[in-house]
C-alpha cells in the first residue's frame, strides 16, 4: 500500500475565533489527492451530512456536517441552511465546538440547537442565518435531546439521571475510590459503565428560558430512550401537544439484559400519568410517531421477546378506539424511519430489499405499499415537503447527500453537494452485483468491487468480506473503517456475499443463521469465494478473508476450517470462546437466541451445536497468518477474546500480530486510531497477499 498522502496536508482551517482552551476551529477539508486513488486520510476528510430538518413551510432545509481533524484527533460538527432546491447554501455556524439536534422553530426564522459552547450540551437558539445566539438554558449535566411542543410553550428534553447506589453513597468517606460495587447484571453496556440511564423531562418554555422541569420516570429506573443507540425519535409529541409518547423498557438488572420487551406509553401532560399502550406486544416496540391530524399512532414493532432482529414491522393506532392494525403483514421486509404524509393518510419509510435500502409508501386505508425509489443506493432518511420528498442516502461509492424525490415518479436530484470537490478527484472501482448458487442450491447475491482501472487480463488478490450483526446486510452502505473503495483503490478485488442470517431477502433467509453459527452461512462464505476464484483476473494464490464482530467470529471460524483456501486473516472484535462469550457479553437475549442458551444446557442441542462450534476448539488447525484487532472499551465483545486468538495463534506459531485500542469500543472512532486502524490492515494484507 502507497499513502503518499500525509497528515499535513490535512491541515485544520484554523481561525482567531477560539476556545478558552484555544482550540482550532476544524472546518471543511481539502485533501491532497494523487492518481485519483483513495487512502486513509481522504476518507477521513469527508464531510459528514446528517441531522436533516424541513423547514415548517417547506422552503428551506437544516441539516449538519462533521469534519474531521487528524492532526487535532477530533471532529466537530458545523450547520447548514438551503432552499429546498438546493440553492443559497449557507453555513450558519462556524465555531470551534460542537452543534448539534438543531431544528426549525415554528415561525422558519429561528433554529434551536445544543452546543456545549459553555462546558456540557445546553439548549440554544439563534435566527435561521446564524445571527443572534442566544444560549436558553443553564442545566446543570446539562442535556441530550430535545423536542419542543407543537404550540412550543413546553419543552421535552432528555437528561441522565444517576442509576443504583455508588461506592460513594454506601462509603462516604471512600471519596477517591474507583471500584464499582455490583449486584445485578446489566452493569455495562457496550462501551459505558451503567452508573447512570437517560430520562424524558418536560418543563414550561416562556422563549428566552425553561421553568419547573418534570422527569416524566421520576422515581423509576428505567432508561428512555434506550441505549445505547436511542435518541429523540424513541420520543414523540401529540399534535395537541397533551401527549408525550415514549418508549421504555421497564426491566433493569438480570430482566432487562434477557429482554428485548420494549413498550409505547403515553404521558399525560395534565395529570402527570402513564398509560402502557403496547402492553402484551412482547418485542421491541419503539419509535412511535404522531399523524399530523392527531388521529393515529405508528411506530416499529417486533413480535417476539429476546429476538433482536425480528421483522421491523410497521404499526398503527387509532388514538381513539385503540385498535391497532400491522400494515406490512404481507410485507416480507422491514420497515424503518417512518414519516406520515402531510395529510395523514399514508406513512412514507425505508427499507432493505436485496441489499439496497428504497423509499416505500404505505396507505393505512388499504395497506397497499408502493416501492417509490430505484438504484444502487441506501436511503436512510425520508421527509416530506409541499410536492417533494427529501431523502439521505448513500451507496459504497458515496457518502451521505441530501436529495429531492419526485414521490410519484422517484425521480431524484442530488442538493447537497457536500463531497462534490473530493468525489471528482477520485477514481471509483467498479460495484457489480452477482448472485450465486450455495450448496443448497439457492441464490445468494453477491457484491464485487474491482479496483480503479480494473483490468480483466491481470490478476488481483482478492478478499473475502464476512459481515457483523450477524444480522444486518450487505447494502450499499458507506464506512468510514470497512470501505469497499479503499480496499480497491489498494489493489484488492472485495466479494461481499449477502450469506444466511441477512435481512433483506425474506424472513426464511435471514433466520436460518440462528443457532447455526458454524453452519450453511460459513458455507456460503465458501460459495462466494470459490465461485470467483474461478475467474481468470482473481488470483486463487492470493486469497484473504476479513471481518468485524460477526464477522470477526467467522474469520476465527474459517481459520480452522478453510482448507488452505486463504493466505490471510484478519478479525476485529470477534467471538473467539463461545462458552466465554456467553458469560462475558452483557445482552443476553441476544446469546439466548442466537446461540440457543446456555452452555451448561445439556439437553439443548441447539445449544450444543453452537458450542460445538466455538473457534477455540479448531486452534489446532489453524496454519495461516492472522491479524487480530480489538478495543478494550468493548463491553460487548470483551478485548479477552481478541487476546486468546492473538495468543493462541503465537502458541500454535502462527504468523500473528495483534492491534489493541485502550480506548476505543465495539468501533474505532478516533481519527488518528482510525488511520491507525487503516495502515495496520492494509500492511498486513499487503505483507501475505502481494
Amino acid at each position: 500500500m502507497n499513502i503518499k498522502t500525509t497528515l499535513m496536508a490535512l491541515a485544520v482551517l484554523a481561525t482567531s475565533c477560539a476556545t478558552k482552551d484555544e482550540s482550532p476551529l476544524i472546518g471543511k477539508q481539502n485533501p491532497k489527492i494523487e492518481n485519483g486513488l483513495m487512502t486513509p486520510e481522504v476518507l477521513w476528510s469527508f464531510g459528514r451530512v446528517a441531522g436533516t430538518q424541513v423547514s415548517p413551510d417547506g422552503s428551506k432545509i437544516l441539516y449538519s456536517v462533521s469534519y474531521y481533524s487528524i492532526p487535532e484527533n477530533k471532529g466537530n460538527a458545523e450547520l447548514f441552511v438551503m432552499n429546498v432546491d438546493g440553492s443559497d447554501k449557507k453555513q450558519i455556524t462556524k465555531t470551534p465546538v460542537r452543534e448539534t439536534s438543531a431544528k426549525w422553530m415554528n415561525d422558519g426564522e429561528h433554529i434551536a440547537f445544543l452546543s456545549s459552547e459553555s462546558g456540557t450540551m445546553q439548549l440554544w437558539i439563534m435566527k435561521a442565518d446564524g445571527s443572534k445566539r442566544k444560549q436558553i438554558t443553564e442545566r446543570e449535566g446539562g442535556m441530550n435531546y430535545f423536542a419542543f411542543s407543537p404550540d412550543e410553550k413546553k419543552l421535552l428534553f432528555v437528561a441522565d439521571v444517576k442509576y443504583g447506589e455508588s461506592t460513594q453513597d454506601k462509603y462516604p468517606d471512600l471519596d477517591k475510590a474507583s471500584g464499582i460495587i455490583v449486584k445485578d447484571l446489566m452493569y455495562k453496556h457496550w462501551d459505558e459503565w451503567v452508573t447512570t440511564v437517560p430520562h424524558p423531562f418536560v418543563a414550561e418554555f416562556t422563549g428566552k428560558k425553561i421553568n419547573n422541569e418534570k422527569d416524566v420516570l421520576e422515581g423509576e429506573p428505567y432508561e428512555s430512550p434506550m441505549k445505547p443507540f436511542g435518541g429523540i425519535e424513541q420520543l414523540a409529541w401529540s399534535p395537541d401537544g397533551k401527549t408525550i409518547a415514549y418508549t421504555c423498557r421497564k426491566k433493569t438488572g438480570k430482566a432487562y439484559a434477557i429482554s428485548t420487551n420494549s413498550d409505547i406509553y403515553f404521558y399525560n401532560i395534565e395529570s402527570g400519568k402513564t398509560e402502557n399502550k403496547t402492553e402484551g406486544m412482547m418485542g421491541y416496540d419503539q419509535n412511535p410517531t404522531f399523524s399530523p391530524d392527531g388521529k393515529w399512532l405508528a411506530w416499529e414493532s417486533m413480535e417476539r421477546d429476546g429476538y433482536e432482529a425480528d421483522k421491523n414491522r410497521l404499526y398503527i393506532m387509532n388514538i381513539e378506539t385503540g385498535v391497532k392494525t400491522d400494515l406490512s403483514t404481507d410485507f416480507d421486509q422491514n420497515s424503518e424511519h417512518l414519516s406520515w404524509s402531510a395529510d395523514s393518510k399514508s406513512i412514507y419509510f425505508v427499507s432493505c430489499r436485496h441489499a439496497v435500502t428504497q423509499i416505500y409508501n404505505v396507505n393505512i386505508a388499504d395497506n397497499k405499499i408502493t416501492q417509490i425509489t430505484k438504484g444502487v443506493q441506501d436511503y436512510e432518511a425520508v421527509f416530506q415537503t409541499n410536492n417533494k420528498l427529501i431523502g439521505v442516502k448513500h451507496s459504497m461509492s458515496k457518502p451521505n447527500e441530501i436529495y429531492s424525490i419526485d414521490p410519484l415518479t422517484g425521480a431524484e436530484t442530488e442538493l447537497s453537494f457536500e463531497n462534490k470537490e473530493i468525489l471528482a478527484q477520485l477514481n471509483m472501482g467498479k460495484v457489480e452485483e452477482r448472485w450465486i448458487t450455495t450448496t443448497d442450491n439457492k441464490q445468494m447475491q453477491t457484491w464485487i468491487i474491482y479496483p480503479p482501472d480494473f483490468d480483466s487480463t491481470k490478476t488481483y488478490p482478492t478478499l473475502l468480506f464476512c459481515e457483523g450483526g450477524p444480522q444486518s446486510p450487505v447494502s450499499q452502505f458507506w464506512s468510514y473503517r470497512w470501505n469497499f473503495q479503499l480496499m480497491a483503490a489498494n489493489g484488492y478485488i472485495i466479494v461481499a456475499p449477502n450469506r444466511r442470517g441477512l435481512p433483506g431477502f425474506g424472513m426464511e433467509w435471514l433466520e436460518q443463521i440462528s443457532g447455526d453459527y458454524g453452519g450453511q452461512n460459513m458455507k456460503d462464505y465458501l460459495s462466494a469465494i470459490d465461485a470467483m476464484a474461478k475467474e481468470p483476473f482473481v488470483n486463487k494464490e492470493k486469497l484473504g478473508c476479513v471481518g468485524a464482530s460477526y464477522g470477526g467470529f467467522s474469520v476465527y471460524w474459517l481459520a480452522g476450517h478453510h482448507e488452505k483456501r486463504f493466505k490471510a486473516f484478519l478479525s476485529h472484535d470477534g467471538m473467539f470462546n463461545l462458552p466465554q462469550q456467553y458469560l462475558e457479553t452483557e445482552e443476553m437475549w441476544f446469546v439466548n437466541w442466537d446461540l440457543g442458551g446456555a452452555y451448561w444446557e445439556k439437553n439443548n442441542k441447539i445449544a450444543q451445536n453452537s458450542y460445538a462450534n466455538s473457534p477455540h476448539l479448531f486452534v489446532d488447525k489453524w496454519d495461516t497468518p492472522i491479524l487480530v484487532i480489538h478495543g478494550e472499551k468493548d463491553y460487548r465483545i470483551l478485548a479477552s477474546q481478541g487476546m486468546a486468538a492473538f495468543n493462541a495463534a503465537i502458541l500454535r506459531g502462527v504468523p500473528a500480530e495483534m492491534l489493541i485500542f485502550p480506548d476505543e469500543n465495539h468501533w474505532v472512532l478516533k481519527p488518528q486510531n482510525g488511520i491507525l486502524w487503516q495502515r495496520t490492515y492494509f500492511e498486513w494484507l499487503d505483507k501475505w497477499l502481494k
